[in-house]
């Protein structure tokens, strides 16, 4: 039997007055593909962020591992690393300084942050600062900060969002090893991900 590792039951989240998030229920098992679909304002990022403990629920419960959040909040983050829209990179410091220094868990060396940049495709430019780099390069060392968090949840919020047709079959590629070693991937994209190995589960939404 499939092991349960995140749970959301009869969910809620809002903004401000608005209502983005309705009674959703899903369950995220090892191995598993799940795809968030929706148009712009649908609530795609918002149900995201909620699944990372980011933003408060206004009603209903989301566990780990069968530990409700967040008192599970400590072991989920050992084991989760979310790809948001904003990269988090900081432009003063080379893609092999972000690496190292926004991993929380554990320190990389060069020769692990190398490895990864060049999984993503990033290579020849691991000492420049990060604020010269393109939004495709930038979003290749994001990827590369997933590969070196060893989590087995990722959720990646449009993770091909500046990425060329070489830069997305390359995700593609990654998240089928992910899968395929018994990680789980929840994400949102409007492009399709060429994973042809492993079937997606998907959760609409709505605007």
């Amino acid at each position: 039997m499939t092991e349960a590792l995140l749970q959301a039951k009869d969910i809620c989240v809002s903004r401000g007055e608005l209502t983005l998030i309705e009674n959703k229920s899903f369950t995220i098992s090892a191995g598993m593909l799940f795809q968030l679909q929706g148009d712009n304002g649908s609530g795609k990022t918002t149900l995201l962020r909620a699944m990372c403990s980011l933003i408060p629920l206004d009603k209903g419960e989301i566990s780990w591992r069968g530990k409700l959040l967040p008192a599970a909040r400590e072991d989920y983050f050992a084991e989760m690393c979310f790809a948001g829209h904003a990269d988090g990179l900081k432009g003063d410091l080379t893609a092999i300084e972000n690496l190292q220094c926004t991993l929380t868990d554990h320190t990389a060396t060069r020769a692990e942050c190398e490895y990864a940049l060049e999984e993503t495709g990033f290579t020849g430019r691991s000492d420049l600062a990060c604020k010269v780099l393109s939004a495709g390069q930038r979003r290749r060392v994001v990827l590369a900060r997933v590969l070196l968090s060893k989590a087995v949840l990722w959720i990646l919020d449009e993770p091909l969002t500046a990425l060329d047709a070489h830069g997305r079959a390359l995700v593609g590629g990654l998240i089928e090893q992910h899968v395929s070693a018994g990680g789980s991937v929840v994400y949102s994209t409007h492009q399709a991900l060429e994973i042809s190995s492993h079937p997606v589960q998907t959760l609409a939404l709505t605007s």
